[in-house]
């Protein structure tokens, strides 16, 4: 009721119709997020491949099929989003400056993305995985936090660039 009310008023007064978008810069950004959801995408992978060697899909398994496809697309979009907010709001001009690749290594991770959207080559999961980490390595270089690779404790046990804190 009040949105329709708001909405007669404008329509009334000519009152011109505006969006926005939360850009408050709160300065909180971190590459783990299109990490862990990289992570997953490759999890993902080896889960579909896992029922690939199945051979024969029952119902269930192509329901699970079907879970697994969809959640493999949504974490490679999220990993994508994740690399493009930091890229788009973090990054300035004394970080390029550092970086000067910084827009062709997101440029090419939104490439491997895709590919990760487009099939289920777990390779494809791994190339984006590196840049994600490449990324994430620049990322802490800007902040002058040292880095270190080390392999996540879980599935898929892929090595992964965190930072050095404390």
């Amino acid at each position: 009721m009040l949105y329709g009310l708001i909405n007669w008023y404008g329509r009334r007064k000519r009152v011109e119709t505006v969006s926005a978008h939360c850009d408050i810069p709160c300065k909180i950004y971190d590459p783990i997020s299109a990490q862990i959801a990289t992570l997953s995408v490759i999890r993902f992978m080896d889960q579909i491949a896992e029922l690939e060697a199945k051979g024969t899909l029952s119902l269930a398994d192509q329901a699970q099929l079907t879970r697994l496809v969809q959640e493999k697309e949504t974490h490679a979009e999220k990993a994508k989003h994740e690399v493009r907010v930091i890229w788009g709001d973090y990054f300035k001009q004394p970080q390029f400056e550092k970086f000067p690749d910084a827009s062709t290594l997101v440029h090419n991770i939104m490439l491997a993305g895709s590919a990760c959207k487009q099939g289920i080559e777990r390779e494809k999961g791994v190339k984006l995985l590196e840049l994600v980490n490449e990324f994430a390595e620049a990322f802490w270089t800007t902040k002058d936090v040292p880095t270190y690779k080390a392999t996540c404790p879980y599935p898929p046990s892929e090595t992964v660039v965190y930072p050095k804190l404390g």
